[in-house]
This record gives structure tokens, sequence and C-alpha cells, in this order.
């Protein structure tokens, strides 16, 4: 028989990301494309602290079966002076009810929505946060009416 290795999750940092309103681009051959920027926010955890820089944007396809599919792209500055970049792929879904809610902004009950992400980061290999480039992370990921919350997790 094979032993299973039980895999552990260690919290590396929570991101509050603030988002503008979303930009519709219209029907794409994978879907509905939107695109909404990221304008800044903070960076606080155990291992992580810092602040996002504004100029990212989190690009979204709509599936057709109302799956959306992510992918921003930003750059965080720690504490210490460090410039970090993340591009963060994932999955969000839920009724669509719960989707319309989301884009239009209202407040939603965030365990009515499935949003993981893995985030990869991309830190300068003499800085104290070189250990970012050689682990991999997943989130899970909370849309509110004007930020994203995302709780990171280090893979052990």
């Amino acid at each position: 028989m094979t032993e299973v290795t039980t895999l552990e999750l260690q919290h590396v940092t929570t991101i509050q990301a603030h988002v503008a309103p979303i930009a519709e681009l219209g029907l794409m051959p994978l879907g509905r494309r939107r695109i909404i920027p990221i304008v800044g926010g903070t960076v606080a955890g155990p291992r992580l602290n810092g602040e996002i820089i504004p100029g990212g944007a989190d690009w979204q396809i709509v599936r057709p079966d109302g799956v959306i599919e992510l992918v921003a792209s930003y750059a965080i500055r720690a504490d210490d002076g460090t410039e970090i970049s993340v591009v963060n792929a994932g999955l969000r879904r839920a009724s669509a009810d719960t989707m319309a809610r989301l884009s239009r902004g209202e407040p939603v009950d965030p365990s009515l929505v499935y949003c993981r992400t893995s985030p990869k980061f991309e830190a300068p290999t003499d800085s104290a946060f070189d250990w970012l480039n050689g682990s991999l992370f997943i989130a899970d990921a909370q849309r509110r009416p004007d930020s994203v919350q995302i709780t990171v997790f280090e893979v052990r």
C-alpha cells in the first residue's frame, strides 16, 4: 500500500486589495472579458507585510457556464522597501444571483462563493523574500464591494 503524504499549509499574509469598478470589454471567444483595476491596498501577516503598489489589474473571463477565470497581476512593496511581483490566477463560482450581486458591487456572504487562487511571487534573489521564489502558494479570496481579501498560505 502506498503511503499518502499530507500537505500542510502555513499562513503567509492576508492581502486587502482595493479595486476600482469593473470595466466590461464585452464578449470574446472564450467568454465575457472584464478588467478590474487594482488601486492599492495593504499586506499584513506573519511572514509578509507591506502595501500594494497602485497600477495592477485583475483580468477576468466570465465563461459561458458562469465560472470566472481570473488572473491578477500587481506588485507589493514590503515594509523594508523590497518590491515583489505577484501573478495570482484562480477561479470564482457561485449561484447566478450571487455572481450578479458581486458584479454590481453589493456585499455578499463569503460562504456563498467559491474563490481559490494560486499566487506566484517573484522577489529579488538578494532580498529577505527570496524564499517566495521557491514555494507554491494557495489562497482563499473574498470579494467585497471595493476590495478583495486574499488569505495566502504556503504549501509545506
